[in-house]
């Protein structure tokens, strides 16, 4: 049970730790310095262990591996979007400049 609880709090920490990108990229409404990829890459291994974290939750285990890695996937999610929505609005400004 108490290695449980480790999980659980070191998952919620680094799911947590997602949040400062976010309230930055919004307070800024930019991406520029971020790299796609990497969270793309992320996002994909994070997907791997969200399907890892299905399984033993089926099995009856590790649900709070589950819990935690969730909260991260739907982060990384939000960090995506932020990121292609703001490379768009960036680029239609540059074209609009242009024009």
């Amino acid at each position: 049970m108490l290695f449980v609880l480790f999980q659980l709090i070191g998952g919620i920490i680094l799911s947590f730790g997602w949040i400062p990108q976010i309230i930055q990229m919004l307070r800024t409404k930019s991406a520029e310095d971020l790299n796609k990829n990497t969270f793309l890459l992320l996002f994909t291994g994070i997907g791997f262990m969200e399907v890892y974290g299905v399984h033993l939750a089926m099995e009856g285990v590790g649900y709070a591996f589950l819990i935690t890695n969730s909260m991260s996937l739907v982060l990384v999610v939000i960090i995506l979007a932020l990121i292609m929505k703001y490379r768009h609005a960036a680029k239609k400004k540059n074209f609009d400049q242009l024009s």
